[in-house]
């Protein structure tokens, strides 16, 4: 599957832009995790883009959050990796993340929350505005984007990427899609 493929395939699953630009994001940052972690960034790329485009169907149950799009993309042929890191980044019982691929997703897929929740609030509105110092700072704060699982990013640690270096990662990579971010 070619990245133009995924999107398509992502835009005709997920009706919400917001979503699809979250997955987006994730995208990016995995392709650029991918590098610092000497995985195929293709591969850890369309991980990214594909992991969430079961929630069009899952929507208000979580329990099949993930394991349904796995199921969805195995139905086209996508490269069986790619298939059990979508799976495993939502963290169910019964399926945890257990290769480097998987492990990368559940933190590029928290981070992104982080970074752009960062941008809306910073006075000019712009990723490549932010520094990884305050969105450290920023982690600390518990209401600041409340959803986000900051033990998912800081388990990029395990991974060997700390947690400054993965912030940044981050946010270059983000600033890199920045246009189709809107941000």
């Amino acid at each position: 599957m070619t990245r133009d493929e995924a999107l398509a395939f992502v835009r005709g699953k997920v009706p919400n832009e917001n979503l699809v630009k979250h997955m987006i994001a994730t995208e990016a940052v995995m392709r650029a995790l991918a590098r610092r972690l000497s995985l195929d960034p293709e591969q850890a790329g369309l991980a990214g883009l594909l992991h969430d485009c079961d929630l069009g169907v899952t929507e208000g149950d979580f329990s099949r959050h993930g394991v349904a799009g796995a199921a969805m993309l195995r139905e086209i042929g996508v490269d069986e990796a790619i298939c059990r890191a979508v799976e495993a980044h939502a963290c169910h019982e019964g399926r945890r993340p257990e290769t480097t691929m998987e492990r990368a997703l559940v933190a590029a897929d928290q981070v992104t929350g982080l970074v752009i929740a960062a941008a809306l609030v910073h006075p000019d509105k712009r990723i490549s505005a932010l520094q990884a110092s305050s969105l450290k700072k920023r982690m600390k704060e518990k209401r600041f984007a409340a959803g986000v699982d900051r033990d998912s990013i800081r388990s990029c640690e395990a991974l060997g990427v700390p947690l400054d270096e993965f912030l940044g990662l981050a946010i270059s990579a983000m600033a890199g899609v920045a246009g189709e971010l809107g941000l």
